[in-house]
C-alpha cells in the first residue's frame, strides 16, 4: 500500500513537471510564431486569424516538443524531490532506484499513449486543415494547398505535379510515357479536376515521339486513366513529417511497389514508431543527472546539461536522417542509435552513482 502512494506521488510530481515544461515551450513557440507570422496579415488575413490559425496547429507542436518536455519535466520532478531530501527519505524506507524509475515512468506511458493517439489521429487532420484554412483566408476558395509538388510513378508513366489547392484540383500536371528506355509520349495540362469519380484533365498539349516523326495534339478536356485518388495525391504531396504512421507505412509501400526509395517515409514512420523508447531513454538520461555523478550540483546546472543532452539527442537524429538516404543503411538504424546511444548513457551514469 505504502509501495503504490509512492508510486503515484512520484508519478504525480513528475507528471505535472512535464506539463509545465511543455506549456512554457508551446507558449514560448506560440508568441515567436504569432510575431513571425503577423508579416502574412493582409486583406482577411488578420491577427486574430494568425492566432487561431497557430492554435490549430497546437497538436504538431504538442508532439514536436514532447521529449523535450519530457527530458526537463522528469528533471525538475526529480531534482525538485531530491532537493527537498524526498528521494533520500524513500531510499532510507527501502525503495530501491528501480522502483523509484518505475514510478517515473507511469507518467512517461501515459504521454506515450497520447502521443500515438495525436501522431495517428489528430496531426494528420489538423495540420491540412490549418494550412488549406489559412491558404483560403489568404487567397480565397480554391487557394493552393500545397506547393511542393513532386514526381511519382505509376506503370510505365513518371508524373510531375505542380501542386494541389484545397478544392482537390491538381494544377501543372506533366506525364512522360517509356516504352523500355525510349520517350513515347508527353503530356501537359493546365489542371487536373475531380468530377465525381475520374479525373479529366484541361487544356492538355500531347506529343508523341516516333522513330521518325513528332505528332502533336491538343484538347480542351481529357479523361486522365489513372488509380491515383484525391486523398491518395495528397498524401504524397503534403508535407511527409505531418503525416500518420500509417500514412507513411503506405506511402513507404507504394513507393516500393514501384521500384523507387522509400527512406524519407520510413525514416519518419520509424521516428514515430519508436518514440515510446525514445522517451524512456531520455528519462534514464534524466535520472542519471539526478541519482547519478551530478546529484550534488545545482539543480540549474542539471537543467541545463539536460537542455544540452536534448540538443544533442536532436541534432544526431537530423544528421543520421540524411546520412541514411546517401550511405543506403536502414532508416530504423537513424533513428534507433540515437536512441540507443542516450539510453546507454543514462544506464552508465547510474551505475556511477556510487
Amino acid at each position: 500500500m505504502l509501495a503504490d502512494r509512492f508510486d503515484r506521488y512520484i508519478a504525480r510530481n513528475v507528471l505535472a513537471a512535464m506539463l509545465v515544461v511543455q506549456l512554457v515551450l508551446l507558449g514560448l513557440d506560440l508568441v515567436i510564431s504569432f510575431i513571425n507570422d503577423l508579416n502574412d496579415v493582409e486583406g482577411n488575413y488578420s491577427a486574430f486569424d494568425v492566432l487561431l490559425y497557430l492554435g490549430l496547429r497546437l497538436p504538431w507542436r504538442f508532439y514536436q516538443y514532447a521529449p523535450v518536455a519530457v527530458l526537463i519535466g522528469a528533471l525538475i520532478g526529480l531534482g525538485s524531490m531530491a532537493s527537498s531530501n524526498e528521494l533520500t527519505v524513500m531510499r532510507a524506507a527501502g525503495r530501491s532506484l528501480v522502483r523509484i524509475l518505475w514510478g517515473v515512468m507511469k507518467p512517461v506511458g501515459l504521454v506515450v499513449i497520447l502521443l500515438l493517439v495525436i501522431a495517428e489521429f489528430v496531426t494528420p487532420r489538423s495540420e491540412q486543415f490549418a494550412e488549406a484554412w489559412r491558404l483560403e483566408q489568404l487567397e480565397g476558395a480554391g487557394a493552393v494547398l500545397s506547393q511542393r509538388g513532386g514526381w511519382q510513378r505509376e506503370g510505365d508513366a513518371f508524373y510531375r505535379f505542380g501542386a494541389i489547392r484545397a478544392d482537390d484540383t491538381v494544377i501543372d500536371l506533366t506525364r512522360y510515357r517509356f516504352e523500355g528506355q525510349r520517350l513515347t509520349e508527353a503530356t501537359h495540362a493546365q489542371r487536373a479536376v475531380w468530377q465525381g469519380d475520374r479525373w479529366v484533365l484541361e487544356n492538355v498539349d500531347t506529343t508523341r515521339f516516333t522513330d521518325t516523326t513528332t505528332e502533336t495534339q491538343q484538347a480542351r478536356r481529357q479523361v486522365w486513366q489513372t488509380a491515383f485518388s484525391p486523398a491518395q495525391l495528397n498524401r504524397l504531396l503534403r508535407d511527409i513529417e505531418s503525416q500518420a504512421p500509417s500514412e507513411l507505412w503506405a506511402y513507404a509501400q507504394y513507393l516500393h511497389s514501384q521500384g523507387l526509395a522509400a527512406t524519407q517515409p520510413l525514416l519518419y514512420f520509424w521516428q514515430k514508431l519508436i518514440m515510446p523508447l525514445t522517451l524512456v531513454s531520455l528519462v534514464l538520461v534524466a535520472a542519471s543527472f539526478v541519482f547519478g555523478p551530478l546529484r550534488s550540483v545545482a539543480a540549474g546546472t542539471r537543467v541545463f546539461y539536460g537542455v544540452i543532452v536534448g540538443l544533442s539527442f536532436k541534432y544526431l537524429q537530423d544528421l543520421l536522417a540524411p546520412a541514411s538516404t546517401l550511405f543506403g543503411f536502414s532508416p530504423i538504424w537513424a533513428v534507433l542509435t540515437p536512441t540507443l546511444v542516450s539510453a546507454a548513457l543514462g544506464l552508465y551514469l547510474l551505475r556511477r552513482r556510487g
